[in-house]
């Protein structure tokens, strides 16, 4: 397999370690693009959110929960953008389920949330389409 996070995972690529548990592995992003951009990946492989089964998702969401905690009640971070791109539509680069972690300040001057253009349909409309049940 040719995947750079499973590569991460196995030690086989250097990466700065900012936790590991059993199941999940999280470390910086080496983009550096903003101080402290943290990817949380389980250690399973697994291509995107579509395919990871329930408990996959459940570790690698506590690990999430754990790291963004710590960035906040014990680093003085005021919040944290968490985001995820799941199939190549979506954007998604690296095709092994990924979560990023970008920790915030009040007043930062970042915008990381999408700008998008507007829906186009009733919003009741959607609703009949979308739900499922």
């Amino acid at each position: 397999m040719d995947c750079v996070f499973c590569k991460i995972v196995n030690h086989e690529i250097p990466s700065f370690k900012i936790y590991e548990d059993e199941y999940t592995y999280a470390f910086l992003d080496i983009a550096k693009d903003i101080d402290g951009h943290t990817l949380v990946i389980p250690k399973k492989h697994v291509l995107n959110i579509l395919d990871c089964d329930n408990e996959t998702l459940t570790h690698v969401i506590r690990t999430i929960h754990l790291i963004s905690k710590h960035y906040v009640e014990d680093l003085g971070f005021d919040g944290v953008n968490v985001l995820n791109a799941s199939g190549q539509a979506a954007e998604q680069s690296v095709f092994h389920l990924h979560f990023h972690i970008i920790p915030r300040k009040k007043d930062d001057g970042l915008t990381t949330f999408p700008v998008l253009p507007g829906t186009k349909k009733d919003l009741e409309e959607m609703q009949n389409y979308l739900k499922l049940n």
